[in-house]
C-alpha cells in the first residue's frame, strides 16, 4: 500500500467519516480561505490513481468513495514505521514506547493479557 501525504489523509479522512462524496461537497468541510475545487479534484484523482479512491459517474460529474478503510490504512502505515523506525522488529518499537514512558507497565500487562486472550 502505497503512503499518503498529510493532505491526502486528510481527504481520505472525509471519506471513511461521511462516505462516498462528490468534490464539490467536500468544499464544506474547510473553514475559509477554501482550497480551489481544482486542488481538491486534483488530490482526489491522485487517490484514485494510488488505490485508494474509485468513484461512480454521475453524469458528467463523478462521487468518489473509499476503497481502503481506515483499519488497513492503519495497519499498513503501522508495519511501515516498524520496518523504517525499528528495523521490523515490533519488539523494538513495544520496549522504545516503554523506555519513553509512552505506555506505563500497567498499560503493557493489559496489552499483554489481551494478546494472551486472543491467541486463546
Amino acid at each position: 500500500m502505497k503512503g499518503l501525504t498529510a493532505k491526502e489523509e486528510e481527504i481520505m479522512g472525509f471519506f471513511w467519516e461521511k462516505g462516498p462524496l462528490f468534490v464539490k461537497e467536500m468544499l464544506a468541510f474547510y473553514e475559509e480561505p477554501k482550497p480551489h475545487f481544482n486542488t481538491l479534484s486534483t488530490i482526489v484523482r491522485g487517490l484514485e490513481d494510488k488505490g485508494f479512491l474509485a468513484h461512480t459517474p454521475y453524469g458528467n460529474t463523478y462521487q468518489y468513495y473509499a476503497v481502503v478503510n481506515r483499519e488497513d490504512f492503519s495497519k499498513g502505515t503501522l508495519k511501515k514505521v516498524i520496518s523504517k523506525y525499528f528495523n521490523n522488529s515490533y519488539l523494538s518499537a513495544v520496549s522504545s514506547l516503554v523506555k519513553e514512558e509512552d505506555i506505563s507497565l500497567d498499560d503493557l500487562k493489559r496489552l499483554i493479557a489481551e494478546v494472551e486472550r486472543g491467541k486463546k
